[in-house]
């Protein structure tokens, strides 16, 4: 005597074997041409950076205007890792650590009275700002469109000596100010594969920061090209551009900073 499977057994055995089939063939699947399952991007970026702040030190307040330094190299550090085949995480750091010198004007009130002077501020300046998202990508074949939700860290000190003239006294102040903070981040991006070893790429950023001790916002926008000689390791090109704006509640200080210019960096796919 033999026994036989029952039909609805079978059944059951089909749909699991489907199943897995199916979850097999979804985690194996190949994502669109124009996104990586990870890569990580090192490189600089070239810039004339264009800052402004307005402050009050011990020495009264001070205004250096919009002030324009020297070109100056930037590190910066960029990384994705998809999670399925249109979701994933993007990263983004980059940081300025350089000397600040611009003339000073401004006036300001002291114990009620009217203050006023002009002067040099020999300083150093430093930002930090680090982003990841959460980014959903849609779309098929060789473009596709992102859009990502997620979170920025961003931090900023400015140290020095403040020097000049107030009120007709010569006279020098030390200064130092630091403020860092979190924010929400919203991200737009679109990719498009030329051929298997040519890529373009647009990208946009938004940082939004109310209430707390630091206000402000943090926009960025990049293009670029990629193009890979082999297929783990590839050269981006780009032109990127950041408007940065801070403003801390209790004094009124402003701190604004332009970076627009070229970056180049080396990408390592896997």
């Amino acid at each position: 005597m033999s026994l036989r499977t029952p039909p609805a057994r079978h059944a059951i055995y089909t749909a699991t074997l489907l199943a897995l089939s199916t979850v097999s063939a979804i985690a194996w699947a190949d994502p669109s041409p124009a996104l990586d399952r990870a890569g990580v991007s090192v490189g600089a970026f070239y810039t004339e950076p264009r800052i402004s702040y307005e402050g009050d030190t011990n020495y009264g307040r001070i205004d250096t205007g919009t002030y324009k330094t020297d070109h100056v190299t930037l590190p910066r550090v960029k990384a994705q890792l998809l999670l399925g085949d249109s979701q994933g995480l993007d990263f983004d750091y980059y940081r300025y650590d350089k000397t600040y010198s611009p003339t000073l004007s401004g006036s300001t009130n002291y114990n009620g009275l009217p203050l006023s002077g002009n002067g040099k501020l020999d300083a150093k300046l430093k930002l930090d700002l680090a982003n990841v998202a959460y980014k959903w990508w849609l779309g098929s074949g060789n473009d596709v469109f992102g859009i990502g939700v997620g979170a920025a860290y961003y931090s900023a000190s400015l140290k020095g000596t403040a020097s000049g003239v107030l009120n007709g006294v010569s006279g020098n102040s030390s200064y130092e100010e630091s403020e860092h903070a979190y924010a929400p981040l919203l991200e737009l991006g679109w990719r498009h594969a030329v051929s298997e070893n040519v890529r373009v790429y647009a990208d946009a950023s938004g940082i939004k920061k109310n209430g707390g001790n630091i206000r402000g916002h943090i926009y960025g926008g990049a293009l670029g090209v990629e193009w890979y000689p082999t297929k783990a390791i590839g050269v981006v090109a780009e032109y990127s551009a950041s408007k940065i704006s801070l403003n801390r509640n209790r004094d009124g200080a402003d701190l604004n900073v332009r970076l627009n210019g070229p970056a180049a960096y080396v990408k390592f796919r896997f």
